[in-house]
């Protein structure tokens, strides 16, 4: 057994993990990164970019389907070739990969171990059978998987995650989703787009990440209007393998019990952190119900141990740009332990790459329930760019303030969603008011203009309760 002092070693080499590793080694060069898997991030081989790609492709079929709103006929009938789909798919995927590679291949050779690392106590890491690692401060950056139920788990190899749909070779004829979160629904729209005959079954009402009753139930109707969802019912659908076929039994919406059979199922019902294997029963880490160890967001750091937790791990929010700040913010206080410093976190946001897109800014109305505040709102259906386009589907809820007219958050289905929220996130993050956004300019004709909206109509209702309570 080979023993190893370094001053930070780093679980995990995926965005967390690289992003820690290059701001500690600003300022110790004994550092070591621990990866027991793949090098090359979630969001590069299997999250962001290649479903991101699956979504482009389905967009651009949907696109030649609408061509006629536009005067435009296509002659003949427009062929998939699911084939050509996977691989550009895979072309592309592997094109981001590399980009990460490269960035991994350009780390010191002495500052890479393969191998599970568990811990033995705080300070000290055992990797495999082979290497005992003494560190003054531990940094884990393990990520997180998918989460499969467990009435899923006898379908074998009929059972995918959307880790695994990005190596299919060719796009199925049919798919049964269970989860109506950001990838259920990302990959279940494309799919269908793509002519892959989908169902999906979510709980709790819940599409995405939105909280707000009214953005939620037009949303729902949105999406059912295109393919079938059932978010709501009561009674669990029964799933059983038959003839290497995955046999629905389920109460359709109309209340009728019917049967129906699928190539595929995808367990789209969230991710867990990859903490089970780590031994932190071994360490006096303080761990929540979900256990993860509870930490402080500002400083990443675990309670007053010399532990720090990173990226989707943490559970705090699995999104790229959250792992990234939270691997810079770890890697810097780990490599200067014990001098421990609070960092500034960015305003909250959340994007949906659906059709129409869907997204959260700031305080969502869940969070703001029980507070005085008051809602503006657009619907996009007659907003002049939006029916320009033929993109006039959406809702926008902005939330302010009343005593302050501070801008406090915002949720939406639209067009152009990532764009909206985007403005706004920046906005939210300058504590800006109502009357500060209304300052700033507008073009015309574009889609922002249902933005703009919104906010004059969340600044009558301002004005008419501060008017109100000076009549009192």
């Amino acid at each position: 057994m080979v023993e190893i002092n370094v001053d930070v070693a780093i679980i995990g080499a995926g965005t967390a993990g690289l992003a820690a590793y290059k701001n500690a080694i600003k300022y110790t060069d004994k550092v070591l990164i621990i990866e027991n898997g793949k090098f090359g991030t979630t969001c590069a081989r299997v999250g962001c970019m290649p479903s991101k790609l699956l979504i482009a492709a389905a967009e651009s079929a949907h696109s030649l389907q609408k061509t006629s709103e536009f005067g435009i006929n296509i002659k003949g009938k427009i062929s998939i070739d699911g084939k050509k789909v996977m691989q550009r798919i895979k072309r592309e995927r592997d094109r981001f990969v590399g980009f990460v590679l490269e960035a991994v291949n350009n780390i010191k050779e002495k500052h890479i171990i393969k191998g599970h690392a568990k811990f033995i106590d705080n300070k000290t890491l055992q990797i495999d059978d082979h290497t005992i690692i003494k560190a003054k401060s531990i940094i884990i950056a393990t990520g997180s998987s998918p989460f499969i139920p467990p009435f899923l788990k006898s379908l074998g190899d009929r059972l995918v995650v959307n880790d695994q749909i990005f190596d299919w070779d060719d796009l199925p004829e049919s798919l049964l989703i269970f989860g109506s979160g950001v990838i259920g629904l990302e990959i279940g729209q494309a799919l269908h787009r793509l002519g892959v005959k989908i169902k999906m079954f979510g709980k709790c009402g819940v599409i995405g990440v939105l909280t707000d009753p009214e953005i939620l139930s037009y949303s729902s109707k949105t999406f059912l209007d295109e393919f079938y969802l059932d978010n709501i019912s009561s009674i669990s659908p029964e799933v059983s393998l038959e003839n290497n076929k995955v046999k629905l039994k389920y109460q359709h919406l109309d209340g009728s019990i019917q049967e129906e059979s699928f190539d595929y199922v995808l367990a789209a019902t969230g991710r867990k952190s990859n903490l089970n294997k780590l031994g932190l029963e071994n360490t006096d880490l303080e761990l929540d119900d979900k256990g993860v160890p509870i930490s402080d967001k500002y400083t990443t750091r675990c309670g007053k141990s010399s532990i720090f937790i990173a990226g989707d791990s943490s559970n705090y929010m699995q999104l790229l740009h959250e792992s990234a700040d939270e691997g810079v913010i770890a890697g810097t206080n780990a490599a200067n332990f014990p001098k421990v410093k609070k960092f500034k976190r960015t305003s909250n946001f959340g994007i949906m790459f659906t059709d129409p897109q869907i997204a959260t800014v700031g305080m969502t109305y869940r969070q703001l329930s029980g507070k005085n505040f008051a809602i503006g709102e657009v619907c996009f259906e007659d907003q002049g760019r939006s029916r320009i386009i033929q993109k006039n589907i959406g809702l926008l809820h902005i939330y302010a303030d009343y005593e302050t007219g501070l801008f406090l958050g915002a949720e939406m289905i639209a067009p152009a969603a990532e764009h909206l929220a985007h403005l706004l996130v920046w906005s939210h993050q300058q504590k800006m008011t109502i009357d500060d956004l209304l300052e700033m300019p507008f073009y015309h004709p574009v889609i922002e203009e249902g933005l703009r909206t919104a906010l004059r109509d969340v600044h009558k209702k301002l004005l008419d309760y501060n008017n109100s309570k000076k009549k009192l």
